[in-house]
């Protein structure tokens, strides 16, 4: 399980136009890496308009933000044209990004169980150091403490 003050794992994402991205490709920046269920679900949009909704605030901060699930790039390229996203958004269809940030878990509803993505949040330093993690977010107000956090971050 990973912790706050490790590197940050070089995984393999696609982006919406199916090009390879990865956190290294951000060095330099700060970067908000967040994993969440499914596109186009409640949580979900909430979590990306809200995020969306401060992405110009990230970007005063020199923060990047990049969304992961393990929908397709063409689903998330729809579901960025249907809510006019600001973030950008990769795919980890194969969920390698999940395993190596232990968001993949077990979960349970009425009962039954399941494998799925752990709503979760990484603050990645200038350097490539994990410097804040959330687990089991709740989504309200979830994208302003990152900002917060963010802002704390050199």
């Amino acid at each position: 399980m990973l912790r706050e003050d490790d590197r940050v794992p070089d995984v393999k994402l696609v982006d919406v136009d199916g090009n390879a991205i990865s956190p290294s490709d951000f060095r330099g920046n700060k970067l908000v890496l967040y994993f969440y269920p499914k596109d186009d679900t409640t949580g979900c949009t909430r979590e990306a308009q809200e995020f969306s909704a401060l992405a110009d605030d990230f970007e005063k901060q020199g923060t990047w933000i990049l969304g992961v699930s393990k929908d397709s790039p063409a689903k998330h390229r729809k579901f960025i044209d249907k809510y006019g996203l600001k973030v950008r958004l990769a795919s980890d269809e194969d969920g390698t990004a999940c395993e190596a940030f232990g968001t993949w878990i077990e979960k349970s509803m009425y009962g039954r169980k399941y494998m799925g993505i752990d709503r979760a949040t990484f603050l990645i330093d200038r350097d490539g150091t994990i410097y804040r993690i959330w687990r089991k977010v709740k989504v309200p107000d979830h994208a302003e403490e990152v900002l917060e956090a963010a802002k704390q971050l050199p």
